[in-house]
């Protein structure tokens, strides 16, 4: 594990410290369930009429890239993204590497109807019972992060307990396999390996003969043109988590409708 993936899952681990002492895990499942219904977010992806269907997604910046729109604001951008056809929306929560917070999700999901994602390091019971309470329709599980198919399969239970979908990421075949040996419904094959932070654009399509029919399969990062669009939906990829080409535009709506459209 690099020195950057690892700094990041220790702060996570210290945050969750500080989160369970402050709100026992009691609390936050009583939270959760009280939490308004679910939209259905692997519902969302399968009925887009657009295919690849769009996750859009919302963030600052980034660890690797640094600022990207710092000004931008959530409920605005959530409202662009739903008018130009995104199927459901990604927004980061991680405050000291994306300038994420979970006021961020709150207000994006209140301005749309489309379900939406907790993108964030989560490793825990209470960290998905957080991301209900807070208003999630999902969350993201990293498999770089919790490299155990037993431990995937107790969170998936956790997270479909409080009817929270999970997209259970990984970023090459072995960490694919435990997603699927983990019983992953939704399953994202990230290019951006969190090691290197290098990109490889051509590898969800390469990775998505593994996956079963009947799971949901999202290809994320690196998609920046219609051509890569278009490979997408060649390699018969079901989803695609578009974000930082589309928060660099001067309109973050306007550059997903013409990614769209082009593709």
């Amino acid at each position: 594990m690099s020195s950057v993936l690892g700094q990041i899952l220790s702060r996570k681990r210290e945050e969750g410290e500080a989160a369970r002492a402050y709100e026992p895990l009691s609390a936050v499942r009583a939270r959760a369930e009280k939490a308004p219904a679910a939209r259905g977010f692997e519902r969302g992806l399968v009925a887009a009429r657009l295919r690849p269907a769009t996750i859009a997604e919302f963030k600052r910046r980034s660890p690797s890239k640094g600022a990207i729109r710092e000004d931008a604001r959530p409920a605005d951008v959530a409202r662009a993204y739903e008018a130009a056809g995104a199927a459901a929306m990604s927004v980061l929560t991680d405050a000291v590497g994306f300038g994420g917070a979970p006021e961020h999700l709150v207000e994006a999901r209140r301005a749309v109807s489309i379900p939406v994602l907790r993108k964030d390091f989560l490793l825990d019971e209470h960290d998905l019972y957080a991301s209900r309470a807070m208003g999630a329709d999902a969350a993201l599980l990293i498999v770089a992060a919790i490299p155990d198919a037993r431990r995937l399969a107790e969170l998936l239970a956790v997270a479909a307990a409080v009817s929270l979908d999970v997209l259970v990421e990984a970023h090459d075949e072995g960490e694919l396999d435990l997603a699927l040996e983990a019983g992953a419904r939704i399953i994202g094959v990230n290019a951006r390996d969190l090691r290197t932070f290098v990109v490889d654009p051509g590898l969800p399509a390469r990775l998505r003969p593994r996956v079963p029919a009947d799971r949901v399969y999202v290809a994320e990062s690196g998609i920046t043109c219609a051509g890569d669009v278009a490979a997408l939906r060649a390699a018969g990829v079901d989803a695609m988590l578009v974000g930082e080409s589309l928060m660099r535009a001067a309109d973050p709506g306007a550059a997903l409708a013409a990614l769209l459209a082009s593709g």
